[in-house]
């Protein structure tokens, strides 16, 4: 890792791990010790194996998408250009330090640059249509569940309907309008960065007209001659949220407490959703925080401050040993390339 990377992962970390101590700190009291003896270390593995069987969905989805293309690529291959990715996502806003690195792991995989790209934007985009349709059906099936959130539910609602209605509409302008997108992400560019100079605005500007231009030809090039890769990619993408929203569930078990199914779908949801905002490296403290105010309204307090930590370790911290295991094989790969 470059030493601008180590930094900011020291940052993620270290953010996040003050977080779980004030939150530890509240929430941890005499109660708490009795809850620990009720730990049920079967449903705690399970919940990691259950993570494990996420990143193999997301694996297929790779595999399935480039070979719709017709690059095969083998799946312990794509295993481990998911994992790489997950040490890039630990330690950038919204994870997109992700998208770079399975672009690059791809390319060595004799995937064309273009197609790689293109693989990796309709990722992102079948993410935000299975989290938009996943939403939708929350939103009007687990109604109850919405309303149990209490004062959070009525602007999480707000903040959800808008992101699927959005999500929606930018894909139907992206595909048919790309010439409106740049329009409107020219203005939106120049007025947050008219403190800028503007040779740097402009590049600014081409950058994400460049990027524009990708998501079409992504679109195209799959609507056109990889149908099939973007079926196979729905379907991996919808198994992949559920398994990771379920992920919370067997560790309320393990805890001793109820599944929660429902109800952990709905805030899993609303915590996948926050999680995309860029706004801290890995959404460290955002998903701690967030996380501990929804589920402190369905679960006892002395022991919603140990489930974040065992949440946070199966769902972050996890991802970055698996992150930094990936990365030393690349590494040795990448040596090996050069001599």
């Amino acid at each position: 890792m470059e030493k601008s990377q180590v930094k900011w992962l020291y940052i993620s970390v270290g953010f996040s791990l003050l977080v779980l101590i004030i939150i530890l700190y509240f929430t941890i009291n005499e109660n708490t010790v009795q809850y620990l003896k009720e730990i049920n270390p079967f449903f705690l593995l399970l919940a990691f194996l259950t993570h494990l069987l996420t990143m193999c969905f997301w694996a297929l989805r790779v595999k399935k998408m480039s070979g719709s293309l017709g690059y095969p690529i083998g799946f312990v291959y794509s295993l481990n250009l998911v994992f790489a990715n997950l040490l890039a996502s630990a330690i950038t806003p919204a994870q997109a330090g992700g998208e770079p690195v399975r672009v690059h792991e791809l390319y060595r995989a004799n995937v064309p640059l273009g197609d790689a790209t293109a693989v990796v934007i309709m990722e992102r985009v079948l993410d935000g249509i299975a989290l938009a349709a996943l939403a939708a059906f929350a939103m009007v099936v687990l109604t109850e569940q919405w309303k149990s959130l209490g004062a959070i539910s009525e602007a999480m609602v707000f903040i959800t309907w808008i992101f699927v209605v959005g999500c929606l509409f930018l894909f139907y302008l992206a595909v048919r309008r790309p010439d409106v997108v740049k329009r409107i992400v020219n203005k939106i560019a120049r007025f947050f960065t008219r403190t800028w100079e503007n040779a740097k605005i402009e590049k600014f500007v081409k950058r994400a007209d460049v990027e524009i231009d990708n998501f079409n030809t992504a679109v195209i090039k799959f609507v056109k001659s990889a149908k099939g890769g973007l079926l196979w990619g729905m379907l991996f993408t919808l198994l992949y949220w559920v398994s990771e929203i379920v992920t919370a569930s067997l560790i309320l078990l393990g805890l001793g407490q109820p599944p929660l199914f429902l109800e952990s779908f709905v805030i899993q949801l609303i915590l996948a959703i926050l999680m995309m905002i860029p706004l801290t490296p890995g959404s460290s403290g955002i998903a701690e925080v967030g996380a501990t105010s929804m589920y402190a309204l369905f679960i006892p307090a002395s022991i919603v401050g140990i489930f974040v930590v065992i949440w946070r370790i199966v769902l972050y911290y996890f991802n970055i040993a698996l992150g930094i295991l990936s990365s030393l094989i690349i590494v040795r790969r990448e040596a090996k390339y050069r001599k």
